[in-house]
């Protein structure tokens, strides 16, 4: 039995969820047999502790940051990903609480887990009303079949971006993975799907799309971890 975890504070959790059992369900078809994954909200140390893997929704980066703490869950999500583990994905908001710093945060700042030595830039692409939706590649759920897969419909939503390494990505010790980029109209690519040893991140929205390509995708990530373990 695997189970698997999403933050369950405040943002689009419902919507991973449903993504979750569809990939999993798709998954158990795949393989011939249903696979034995349980999934679960999260809103307690004692319910995160159940967990073999954890998603991060998209909300407000601040307001999940300042709830954690108030039930106590700061230390232990930290724990999670940083001493145990665990996989663990950001999208989003969740994608900046996995950062190890951040910038254009609210005055005083904001606690963050980190995992990801990286900084990210907060609503990189402006307010909700800048919110888009882009087609952009991402090779890496073609891994599975062979060949290029097609785009996927990627919503960024006050989306933010990875703007600095805190280390060379070619690290022995702790590679990071830029798994995709956006183009930007200024100078270099927006890093927007990132991967660090556990910890996966994306700047943008699977979970508000009908394509469960990444959903599936980490499923497969999670029960390999499991394996291996």
């Amino acid at each position: 039995m695997v189970t698997v975890g999403v933050l369950a504070l405040q943002g689009g959790f419902a919507e991973h969820l449903g993504l979750l059992k569809r990939a999993a369900d798709r998954l158990s078809i795949g393989r011939g047999q249903r696979l034995s994954i349980n999934l679960t909200e999260v809103r307690t140390p004692d319910q995160l502790a159940t967990c073999d893997a954890l998603i991060l929704p998209g909300g407000e980066s601040t307001t999940l940051s300042l709830v954690a703490a108030q039930s106590g869950l700061l230390e232990p999500l930290r724990e999670f990903v940083k001493v145990s583990k665990k996989p663990v994905w950001g999208t989003c908001a969740g994608l900046i609480l996995l950062c190890e710093q951040a910038s254009a945060t609210k005055r005083g700042g904001q606690e963050l887990i980190g995992g990801l030595d990286v900084k990210v830039h907060r609503n990189h692409f402006g307010r909700q009303l800048q919110s888009f939706v882009q087609e952009i590649d991402l090779p890496f759920l073609g891994q599975a079949e062979g060949g290029k897969p097609a785009p996927f419909p990627a919503v960024f939503i006050r989306a933010p971006v990875v703007d600095e390494m805190l280390h060379r990505a070619d690290s022995p010790e702790r590679p990071i993975e830029i798994l995709a980029k956006f183009p930007s109209h200024g100078e270099g690519d927006n890093i927007v799907a990132i991967r660090q040893g556990n910890v996966f991140g994306t700047s943008f929205h699977p979970e508000l799309t009908d394509d469960v390509r990444m959903h599936v995708w980490w499923l497969e990530q999670v029960i390999k971890a499991q394996r291996e373990n």
